[in-house]
């Protein structure tokens, strides 16, 4: 089989490009209230609103959209210290990109301790000021990373038939990363992944719950048998992960197939947050998500099919109550009537069951048996 060469990217600028837009963008916002001033009018800055209510899904786009509703933050009494608390983050992303700089989010928390009676008390304050200039950044398609402001957290983990192709960040120089020869190792994916790039000869990626599952495969070079990609999500997947995910698969067109637990929040938080999105997060789902994935397992079905009965445990309150939202309430759900017959057969069940139950059968089932003969079906999948 050819080997997969990274394409230029189609929904993202490159990257000198993607600094020029973020500098224009901020610009704008400061001309415009400078402007105002000038007019001896009130400046407002125009913030998406963000929430479920404001949000919609189109399976032929495939993600969580949001609407035009906006809310104007006006410069008044009352939202003084909001709108120089905004007017600062900007100006902070300003220098950084000016500098080839960065900050996590907890340090530009710490950084507005400098900022005299506009700086931050806590950073779920911070957090929702930087909110609210992404959802506003995104309309020019940015997101936080190009605002120069990184999650603490990094991404996952990856194995297998992949060859990451990085830059040295003083010298410039061409890393190669192989992703087979790193001994019971991994590669962790980076806060950010706009510059790299892609080589493989993979037939498809398996992006998988549990770092323990993740061991099993990778130990066991299961990639290798599979000729495939190993991608641990480690929970719900972090920003890093999916957006590592979405360039891979946008350079390589490569399917994504997802290893998941069977259970509520498997269902509408893990997998549903990897292929569509979130609704607090709707204005950038779309450089987010991955639109073409596919729910593998553990499915309902598998329960059954596996004789896996003796080895689930039993649905919490929360489960119950997180199943009854996905059905009444998730929009990407009600788009399914295969997932919708899924759910309520697992509450009709009204249990839950782990990728590691397949351990009843077997430490190894999962890779001598459930893989290849999942694989063998895709037919079986649920969208």
């Amino acid at each position: 089989m050819a080997k997969r060469h990274s394409k230029l990217k189609v929904d993202v600028a490159p990257p000198t490009d993607l600094d020029a837009r973020t500098l224009a963008f901020i610009d704008a916002i400061a001309n415009r209230v400078k402007d105002s001033i000038a007019r001896d009018e009130l400046p407002a800055i125009d913030i998406l609103l963000r929430g479920l209510s404001n949000v919609s899904y189109d399976p032929e786009k495939g993600y969580l959209e949001l609407g035009a509703t906006h809310k104007s933050r006006t410069l008044t009494v009352n939202t003084i210290r909001a709108f120089a608390q905004t007017l600062r983050v900007m100006a902070a992303s300003r220098d950084m990109v000016k500098t080839d700089d960065f900050a996590t989010k907890r340090e530009a928390y710490y950084v507005s301790k400098n900022w005299g009676d506009c700086r931050f008390d806590n950073q779920p304050e911070s957090d929702a000021i930087m909110d609210d200039i992404e959802a506003l950044a995104s309309q020019h398609g940015l997101s936080r990373e190009q605002l120069r402001y990184y999650a603490d957290s990094h991404g996952g983990a990856v194995a297998g038939e992949l060859t990451v192709i990085d830059h040295h960040p003083e010298t410039g120089d061409v890393i190669e990363v192989d992703c087979r020869n790193l001994g019971s190792g991994a590669y962790s994916i980076p806060r950010a992944v706009e510059h790299l790039g892609f080589r493989t000869n993979a037939e498809f990626v398996l992006a998988i719950e549990t770092g323990g599952m993740f061991q099993r495969l990778n130990n066991h070079q299961y990639w290798k048998k599979a000729n495939c990609i190993l991608v641990e999500m480690a929970g719900v997947p972090t920003r890093a992960t999916r957006r590592f995910l979405r360039c891979l698969t946008d350079d390589t067109d490569l399917p994504v197939y997802c290893f998941v637990d069977c259970d509520p929040y498997g269902f509408a938080n893990i997998y549903r947050t990897l292929k569509a999105g979130s609704g607090n997060a709707a204005h950038i789902n779309q450089f987010y998500c991955v639109p073409h994935a596919r729910f593998l397992g553990v499915t309902p079905r598998d329960i059954h099919d596996y004789h896996l009965e003796d080895a689930t445990h039993p649905l919490t309150k929360t489960d119950i109550k997180r199943a009854q939202d996905a059905i009444q309430n998730d929009p990407f759900f009600a788009a399914y009537p295969e997932w919708i017959a899924a759910i309520e057969q697992l509450t009709t069940m009204g249990v839950r069951a782990e990728q590691q139950a397949l351990a009843k059968w077997g430490l190894n089932f999962v890779i001598d048996e459930y893989l290849p003969r999942k694989l063998a079906d895709k037919s079986s999948f649920l969208p």
